[in-house]
């Protein structure tokens, strides 16, 4: 499949040095990524506590980099609603949460910002039916979600290319594909000619050892043309 979308990068924020998170976010800017990716967990959907609203706000006050919002949470709406949600963010949801979604999606656009699914690696892409007209892009999990450094599913990078047609033949073209787990360069290139437009990294393609981000980024962008 030819890539008709220029490929983007989302930097997970998880897999910084979080002692120095300022520092890297500045790194991040000079390289020209696209999105800061926030993973918000509750300890309940999925095993892990991370950042909160707190956190968010801080960002927003050293960076204008778009934030790409990923919420693993129960109860999303009052933490959204707490939170400081800017125009232009990207709010990502789960599709496991269900018929909720419907009112969830009407709070992201109420507040400027843009809309999207998460899909988990157990679940089909044709969980994502009932909302198709309402995101602008999904998704997919490559590992199980709630830590850093998951180990990738097997099989998974092929939910790519069935997620791509599966879009196509819905009518929906022009809904990005993102991709999130165990994104290495040459997976992400792989994963690029399947038809994935968003690549979010972390320890596996940006935070690499042994390697700065001046060093790091640079290739995984070529990764990705």
């Amino acid at each position: 499949m030819q890539p008709t979308k220029e490929g983007k990068i989302s930097v997970s924020v998880m897999c910084s040095d979080l002692m120095n998170l300022e520092r890297d976010i500045k790194q991040l800017e000079r390289n020209g990524v696209d999105y800061l990716h926030v993973d918000v967990m509750d300890a309940h959907f999925v095993p892990n506590l991370t950042f909160g609203v707190d956190f968010i706000a801080a960002m927003h006050r050293v960076t204008k980099l778009p934030l790409d919002i990923h919420l693993m949470v129960e109860h999303p709406l009052p933490i959204m609603e707490a939170m400081d949600i800017r125009p232009g963010d990207r709010i990502s949801l789960h599709v496991e949460l269900g018929e909720q979604l419907h009112e969830l999606a009407k709070a992201v656009r109420a507040r400027g910002a843009h809309f999207g699914l998460v899909v988990n690696p157990s679940t089909p892409v044709e969980a994502l039916t009932p909302y198709l007209d309402e995101i602008e892009w999904v998704i997919l999990m490559l590992v199980q979600p709630g830590f850093a450094g998951a180990k990738l599913i097997d099989g998974i990078l092929d939910k790519v290319a069935a997620a791509r047609r599966f879009l196509d033949e819905h009518g929906h073209p022009e809904t990005e594909i993102s991709v999130d787990g165990s994104v290495s360069c040459e997976r992400a290139r792989l994963m690029r000619d399947m038809g994935a437009s968003i690549f979010v990294g972390g320890t596996a393609g940006i935070y690499r050892k042994g390697m700065t981000l001046d060093e790091s980024i640079p290739l995984f962008r070529q990764a990705i043309k």
